[in-house]
């Protein structure tokens, strides 16, 4: 293969040399031609100039020619002057000379004539010559100008084809020493992988002998030992345990984890959009507080009203099936049964969309024909009204793979197994296409609200609510994004997780066969368990003081808690006291409400329907009375009112919610409060138990200091005492060897003279 494209890269070379080459010689054929065309021109210049040479002189010969006649034209003229007084004179000489004169003069003047005639005529050819000769002259410099660029251009041409046939020599040179090399090491490559294959050849024949053997083994004692094989069959194999992998359930339950806030994100912000688009509709393009708003608008904003209803159950069943997911458990598509029931309320929420999309529209068309619209603001409704179409479509597509997701775990016909991957990579597709959709409506409601704030109309609860409103969906837009790309980091996952079954099988058969084998599971799981019982260990020394010093402080804190729990309920009896005093003062104030309403309502009819309109709200009071009766003590229910004054009702009824909301944050709050301070409280006392139990330790380690410091006073005392005896130990013993040295000294000494004495001894005896 090496070989093969290197010949073709190199035939591939040398064609492109070849065509370079031809267009070389080409080039420098135009070259040539060019010089030769450049000298026939110079060559003619120089005939140019060689004829307006002559011309030059020719002219200069006339010139000098019409210098001599007018001379002799003056000369005559001189002579005719004097002639003239002469002939004045001599008048009288005759005829004779006068009419010489005369025929001399004309004779003369004709000559003259003639040289003056012929004189313009060389004129006018020799300015005729010069101008030609100049425009020729022109025609030859641009010409030989032109030339010389061309001339100039080629040979750039050629030097850089020159110069870039030689860097390609040198490159075709360079790959062939390369290609020479490359080959070389590839040569010794294929030879070492003759080799290797020659091993692995061997190799390959010793591991066939030793698996065959193997397998006889095998298959005898399969066929002496196992009286039933359960993995032939999908249905038996379906209820053996699969092996553990714990690995993978924990990335699982994070992958869930993240998934659950994820969704937690786009839930609270599919609220805020929903109940401020409910607001929006209130003050915009009718406020309510001024004016009552269409029966359309009214109907929709009835309908937003109960979003909460349909977009928390979504946040729910993520919840439940996000505690499905445990470690002990097996995570596949069959096994997953709360995904139905995230199904089920997703399908809800789309029943929900449906259900308001067609009032939205209609809502958006109100605001189109609306006299503050203007043009721009009913090309960004339209545009919105597209784009809400659209996101109901993504949701419903969403709504329908996460439907087909969730049909193994129910019905195990629904899905095939080999679709699993295909409908998981389209649920990421309909996710980013949600992003998308989300992004549009984005960009144009930012649009819209910026045209509308500039409206002249547009009032500071408009800008808050659509300021509200656009970073609800902006909040949608990113938590679209993060599902969208959460999901498409983590498909490969979810398709390489559905494999993840009983062993040497395509799956889990159904799902009553996954609740079995977790049952199983669970029942081998707590048989391991009771077969690896662990053997009781002692506590170590340090951490039976540490839990001692915990056991006096917790018991302690046991009888503040008891006084902690005596109060609560104390202060929770308190609270239902105070619950039901409200709730009767909430009745009353309902009853003084109504009264009022009905004396609004007998002030704005007509006199003559008071009587009547009097014993109805007689009936009316008598009727909550006894209704209000019978449900004291209950939980508080908003009554219907028959009042004629619907604004009115409605801004008590909010006001009265928003201080009801506002008293049970309070409350939370305050009780909040409580529970830390209670929970400072006992830390408190718990920590002052055992800062009075390390005091303690600290006297007693003091007084252990103390005795320790003693003891080293009173080891140094006998270290010193010792150091003593030793030191008068070594200074007799230095004596002592002094001493010693002394006496040696003077038995040298003698031994030195006793030597000298018997040399004398020896040499008197030898002198004898």
């Amino acid at each position: 293969m090496a070989s093969a494209e290197l010949q073709g890269k190199y035939q591939k070379l040398a064609q492109e040399y070849s065509k370079l080459r031809a267009q070389n010689q080409v080039l420098k054929k135009g070259v040539v031609d060019e010089q030769a065309n450049s000298a026939a021109l110079k060559e003619q210049l120089k005939m140019k100039d060689q004829s307006l040479r002559k011309l030059q002189q020719e002219m200069d010969s006339l010139t000098f020619r019409n210098l001599q006649l007018a001379k002799r034209v003056e000369l005559l003229q001189d002579e005719l002057a004097l002639s003239e007084p002469r002939g004045k004179k001599n008048k009288k000489s005759g005829d004779s000379s006068s009419q010489l004169s005369q025929e001399q003069k004309s004779v003369f003047d004709e000559d003259l004539q003639k040289k003056i005639e012929e004189n313009e005529r060389l004129h006018i050819q020799f300015f005729e010559a010069d101008e030609q000769h100049k425009h020729v002259e022109a025609e030859l410099r641009s010409r030989l100008a032109t030339l010389e660029t061309e001339a100039a251009q080629h040979q750039a041409v050629v030097d850089g084809l020159t110069r870039k046939y030689m860097e390609t020599i040198e490159r075709l040179q360079n790959d062939k020493a390369k290609l020479e090399v490359k080959s070389q090491a590839l040569e010794k490559e294929a030879k070492e992988c003759r080799l290797r294959t020659e091993d692995c050849q061997l190799q390959l024949k010793n591991l066939h002998e030793d698996l065959s053997g193997r397998l006889e083994e095998s298959l005898s004692i399969i066929n002496e030992k196992v009286p039933f094989n359960d993995t032939k069959y999908s249905q038996y194999n379906a209820l053996n345990v699969p092996l553990h992998d714990r690995r993978h359930q924990l990335k699982m339950r994070d992958i869930a984890g993240q998934a659950l806030a994820f969704v937690q994100d786009l839930v609270k912000a599919l609220l805020n959009f929903h109940t401020y688009t409910e607001q929006r509709i209130q003050i915009f393009p009718v406020d309510s507080a001024i004016d009552t708003i269409s029966p359309l608008n009214q109907k929709f904003s009835q309908y937003l009203h109960e979003n909460a209803s349909y977009v928390r159950p979504l946040e729910e069943g993520m919840l439940h099936l996000f505690e499905s997911i445990t470690e002990d458990t097996v995570t596949v598509l069959e096994t997953t049964v709360k995904l139905k029931t995230f199904s089920e309320h997703l399908t809800s929420y789309i029943r929900f969309l449906r259900k308001i999309l067609p009032y939205q529209l209609k809502s958006l068309e109100e605001e189109c024909e609306s006299s503050l619209c203007t043009s721009a603001l009913r090309a960004r409704n339209l545009e919105l009204s597209q784009d809400m179409k659209k996101m109901t479509a993504v949701f419903e597509k969403l709504q329908t793979y996460v439907s087909l997701l969730a049909l193994p775990s129910t019905e195990p016909d629904g899905l095939l197994r080999t679709n699993y991957s295909s409908v998981l990579t389209n649920v990421g597709a309909a996710l980013h296409g949600f992003h998308d959709v989300m992004k549009d409506i984005s960009k144009h409601y930012s649009q819209k609200a910026t045209i509308e704030h500039e409206l002249p109309t547009a009032t500071q609860k408009l800008i808050t609510t659509n300021d509200c409103i656009l970073s609800s969906v902006v909040a949608l837009t990113n938590g679209a994004g993060k599902i969208a790309s959460f999901f498409s980091n983590n498909v490969d996952f979810f398709i390489a997780s559905l494999s993840y079954g009983p062993k040497a099988a395509s799956g889990f058969i159904s799902p009553l066969s996954a609740e079995c084998m977790l049952q199983y599971k669970k029942k081998a799981a707590a048989y391991m368990k009771a077969l690896r019982k662990p053997l009781s260990e002692s506590v170590p020394y340090e951490e039976a003081l540490a839990n001692r010093r915990v056991l006096l402080s917790s018991t302690e804190s046991r009888e503040g808690l008891a006084q902690q729990v005596q109060q609560s309920l104390e202060k929770i009896s308190k609270l239902e006291q105070e619950k039901e005093h409200w709730m009767l003062e909430a009745q009353l104030a309902k009853i003084k409400l109504e009264k009022e309403n009905q004396r609004i309502a007998e002030k704005l009819k007509s006199t003559s329907s008071r009587q009547v309109v009097g014993l109805a709200q007689e009936d009316a009071s008598v009727v909550n009375a006894s209704g209000q009766e019978e449900t004291a003590g209950a939980v508080q229910e908003p009554v219907p009112s028959t009042s004629l004054v619907p604004d009115v009702e409605s801004r008590e009824d909010l006001i009265k919610n928003h201080y009801m909301a506002r008293i049970v944050e309070l409350t939370s709050q305050l009780q909040l409060a409580d529970s830390k301070s209670v929970h400072f409280y006992a830390e408190c006392r718990a920590l002052s138990k055992r800062l009075a139990l390390a005091e303690k330790s600290k006297e007693t380690l003091a007084e252990e200091m103390k005795v320790a410091s003693q003891n080293i006073s009173r080891l140094q005392d006998e270290l010193t005492t010792t150091k003593r005896s030793y030191e008068d130990q070594l200074s007799m013993m230095s004596d002592h060897l002094c001493s010693m040295n002394e006496t040696l000294s003077k038995q040298r000494e003698e031994i030195d003279t006793l030597k000298m004495s018997s040399k004398g001894n020896s040499k008197k005896n030898k002198s004898r």
